[in-house]
């Protein structure tokens, strides 16, 4: 009997053993469970802060934003002079540069040349226009090639220079077309580094803000880059002096909306400056 009794006992402790085991086995697989889905979640929430959504866009932003009935391009050189050498530099632009404005065998036209005045000191900015687009330009570049004249100015300018730079840029289609207009003034670029994949963003809060800062006339044009330093934006801008660039850019704070363009449009960049410019004498902008 004693014997009989022994063995029931044993078998119940091991079935509570074996109940207990598989309790333990449960509690450590839903633990393990939980643990692996609160990862999951972790991981998926950590990664949406990385993780942009982008709209899927069926043009390119430079045939969004550019006046499509026309094919402008545009250059902009950026030339760091010699300081002894800046007059003479200048003086051998305004005889050959131009000549080359004015002939109708090359399909381009000279904007604008400045030199700058605060900002990159000893430095000239031309600005060229190619009515016809990228075609244009290779014409004149391999017209050019052929152009004595022309030759004997790059090399001789090549001994005055520390430096240079380029873009092609495209015009923003809300913005003017760049025209010669008479003196004296003072011109303003400036240029903002915009974050990659904003610049759709960008035009549609300027064409709206162009309107506020059209009251004096100070509007010249407005591009953006194509080959050179991508995401880039030029504004120029014209001014009598620079009190009057004061005033005009303090009066467009009193318009209603432009305070809220500002706000939306400088998370946007990623770095911005500003140059005061001085036309040559060889500058249709004066």
């Amino acid at each position: 009997m004693a014997t009989g009794v022994l063995h029931r006992i044993t078998g119940s402790l091991g079935r509570a053993k074996s109940t207990a085991q598989s309790a333990g086995q449960l509690v450590v697989l839903t633990r393990g469970f939980a643990t692996s889905s609160s990862r999951n979640r972790e991981d998926s929430w950590f990664k949406s802060l990385f993780v942009r959504k982008v709209d899927p866009r069926k043009d390119a932003h430079s045939n969004l934003l550019t006046k499509n009935e026309e094919s402008n391009l545009y250059k902009i050189q950026f030339h760091n002079v010699k300081p002894e050498c800046l007059d003479a530099y200048n003086k051998l632009c305004e005889d050959v540069l131009p000549s080359i404005h004015a002939d109708k065998y090359y399909p381009c036209e000279l904007v604008g040349t400045w030199n700058t005045w605060y900002g990159e000191q000893d430095q000239a900015v031309h600005l060229w226009r190619y009515r016809g687009g990228y075609p244009a330009l290779t014409e004149v570049m391999n017209k050019l090639k052929q152009n004595q004249e022309f030759t004997a100015y790059r090399k001789e300018r090549g001994k005055m220079l520390m430096s240079r730079r380029n873009q092609l840029l495209l015009e923003f289609s809300f913005w003017n077309e760049p025209v010669p207009r008479e003196g004296p003034n003072i011109y303003e670029l400036r240029s903002y580094q915009l974050r990659p994949g904003t610049m759709i963003e960008w035009g549609n809060y300027w064409a709206r803000a162009i309107g506020y800062r059209q009251h004096n006339r100070e509007a010249v044009g407005g591009f953006f880059s194509q080959i050179g330093d991508l995401y880039m934006v030029h504004h120029l801008w014209a001014y009598k002096d620079l009190q009057s660039r004061e005033d005009t850019r303090n009066g467009a704070w009193q318009q209603e909306g432009w305070d809220e363009v500002v706000y939306y449009t400088v998370p946007l960049i990623q770095h911005m400056d500003s140059r005061i410019m001085i036309p040559t004498k060889a500058s249709p902008l004066q």
